[in-house]
């Protein structure tokens, strides 16, 4: 379960939050509702996890200050979007620059644009 979630994807670097997003709105838009709202439809099902497992599951979800079946879901909805035969679009993360202040820096970067020198 660790490799699941935390080991290498198929998807480029960089794109594990969008996934999660994608996975979010996807969730979203198919149950008309939050996903942990009541309209959501869960079934019941039992999972049985290697000891070894589902203790990093269960201390994973207590790093992350989440209930354990939300992880699961999290990662099963993850596992599922990548190995659905589905392409991720060539467009998916196109702008990502790996720079986090871009915002914060946006004048200062702009300064003298359109400007003739």
């Amino acid at each position: 379960m660790a490799a699941l979630l935390d080991g290498p994807s198929m998807l480029r670097a960089g794109s594990k939050r969008r996934v999660l997003d994608m996975i979010r709105s996807v969730w979203f838009d198919s149950t008309g509702g939050a996903i942990y709202g009541n309209s959501m439809k869960l079934t019941k099902t039992t999972l049985y996890l290697p000891e070894a497992d589902h203790r990093r599951v269960k201390a994973l979800a207590r790093q992350r200050n989440q209930p354990t079946a939300e992880l699961l879901r999290e990662a099963i909805a993850e596992y599922a979007l990548r190995h659905d035969g589905r392409p991720v679009p060539r467009s998916v993360g196109i702008g990502h620059s790996g720079q986090g202040d871009l915002a914060e820096r946006a004048e200062e970067l702009l300064e003298g644009m359109g400007h003739d020198s």
